[in-house]
């Protein structure tokens, strides 16, 4: 099953580890820099250009973890992760 984050990416529902709000996460600064080196590492992709308003954070299998910048709210992504949104391969 696919959690759909945007655009045209969808991340499989068991590899999401959290989904979390950008405005206030981002005041930490350990989230700071832990979004700042994932960014050096090439581990965050943006999913559109809009302004960003929460990160989703996924691992699949051993590597490191991914981090998804979307546009969507916490609010919403959690409303299709539990409405149906999430597609069946």
């Amino acid at each position: 099953m696919y959690l759909h984050l945007g655009q045209n990416v969808m991340v499989r529902h068991q590899d999401v580890i959290g989904v979390f709000d950008l405005d206030n996460t981002t005041w930490s600064f350990r989230t700071r820099r832990f979004l700042e080196r994932a960014e050096q590492e090439g581990r965050v992709v943006a999913v559109g250009d809009d302004l960003p308003r929460s990160f989703v954070l996924t691992q699949e299998g051993d590597g490191p973890p991914t981090v998804y910048i979307t546009q969507l709210a916490p609010a919403t992504l959690q409303r299709r992760a539990e409405g149906g949104a999430i597609f069946d391969n």
